[in-house]
């Protein structure tokens, strides 16, 4: 930062230049599919892409930490919070035009599935099974079901960390296996570097709105049979290693039903951590943490966090 945070004044300012009421010290675990997560020092919602451009140029001009935050999915924020600036990112605007559909990063992805089902547009329909919003998504190349991001988006309005914006076509995004370019910046300095997604196209194709309803169902009767549905958790801990399922490694290790605190690993599916008890942000990395050398030491296969531990965990000791 260039000069002391101040979380009164900086909310003041940001109410007077943008528009946009903030709020000190709010929880954050309501805020995530894991119901974990102390404070942001200063919160605000952007409702609309305007706002979400103006919080973040914001933020930037000031050397002013801040975290983008869509549905909560695929992360756990610390017991301690998070220092600085959380952006609620609410942007939701969408339509579709011809077979292709346009979505504003806040954007739920479930919604994104039935409103182009609607419009008779097939591509998307693996969205149903992500938690998380279109930004996000691109941002992780998020995929479910024999889709994903990668297959199917032709191009995203980014906000560049050095404040241009431009059209990147799909292929620009440097996508792999829940990757993309955006989890890469060629300055690794995160506060201040990463690029944003604002919204992104996809290209979809035609077909019949009733044959996508009957994809949706089949999707939703998937989940509820074999994910733990209606409990707290982030979605699948780990990614799956080359040729393996991670949920098959760690049920194979007898790992079901392992506890730390509040946190169990499912008995529904192995590659999910829930949050039953109400427990602690700690409890869960600890208990994602043992998973992982437990796999590695039976097995020899190292297997990498798909979700993501943010926000300041020094009073856990743990490694960022």
């Amino acid at each position: 930062m260039t000069e002391p945070f101040d979380p009164i004044a900086t909310g003041t300012e940001i109410q007077r230049r943008i528009g946009v009421k903030t709020s000190r010290d709010e929880p954050l675990a309501r805020f995530t599919t894991m119901r974990v997560g102390g404070p942001a020092d200063l919160f605000a919602t952007a409702h609309n892409a305007h706002e979400l451009r103006a919080l973040v140029r914001f933020a930037r001009t000031r050397g002013l930490p801040h975290f983008l935050l869509g549905r909560g999915s695929d992360l756990v924020i610390a017991d301690a919070g998070i220092r600085g600036l959380v952006i609620q990112v609410r942007a939701e605007g969408s339509h579709a035009d011809g077979e292709r559909y346009t979505a504003e990063a806040g954007v739920q992805m479930a919604r994104a599935a039935t409103e182009t089902q609607r419009a008779g547009l097939t591509g998307l329909e693996f969205g149903l099974a992500i938690p998380g919003t279109v930004g996000g998504a691109v941002w992780a190349n998020a995929g479910a079901h024999d889709g994903d991001i990668a297959g199917i988006v032709e191009s995203a309005h980014v906000l560049a960390a050095d404040g241009s914006e431009s059209i990147l076509p799909g292929e620009a995004l440097d996508f792999g296996y829940r990757d993309s370019r955006f989890k890469h910046p060629a300055d690794q300095d995160l506060v201040t570097a990463r690029d944003v997604v604002i919204e992104a196209t996809f290209r979809l194709a035609s077909a019949d709105p009733d044959a996508i309803k009957t994809r949706l169902d089949e999707i939703r009767h998937w989940r509820q049979a074999h994910q733990p549905i209606g409990l707290p958790s982030a979605g699948s801990v780990f990614r799956n290693p080359v040729g393996d399922s991670a949920g098959r490694l760690i049920e194979t290790a007898g790992l079901k039903g392992a506890r730390v605190g509040g946190a169990v690993v499912s008995e529904k599916h192995a590659n999910f951590i829930v949050n039953d008890q109400k427990g602690s942000a700690s409890d869960v990395r600890r208990l994602a943490e043992h998973v992982r050398d437990t796999i590695l030491t039976r097995d020899g296969i190292s297997l990498d966090f798909e979700i993501q531990f943010v926000g300041d965990w020094s009073a856990q000791g743990a490694e960022r």
